[in-house]
């Protein structure tokens, strides 16, 4: 496993939750999303746009499976 917290330096709309979805689904591993108790699967549309992650806010990307490391890193470059 693989995790890593990060600071939102911008809230995400529905195209950019877009592209954070899309981004995840590049990648093998299970991506998960955690913040203010939830936890969303980064894959899911619904799920990211759910948890409604708002400049300032800290939350902590985890991923399991081959390519957990760079499925981490770049997700956490898209949100800092």
């Amino acid at each position: 496993m693989t995790e890593k917290t990060v600071c939102i330096k911008s809230s995400l709309d529905a195209r950019e939750a877009a592209f954070f979805v899309q981004t995840a689904g590049k990648f093998k591993s299970d991506i998960y999303v955690s913040a203010a108790e939830k936890k969303i699967n980064a894959k899911s549309i619904m799920g990211t746009i759910a948890l409604g992650m708002k400049e300032g806010q800290e939350v902590t990307i985890s991923a399991y499976g081959e390519d957990e490391a760079s499925a981490v890193e770049e997700l956490a470059a898209l949100l800092s």
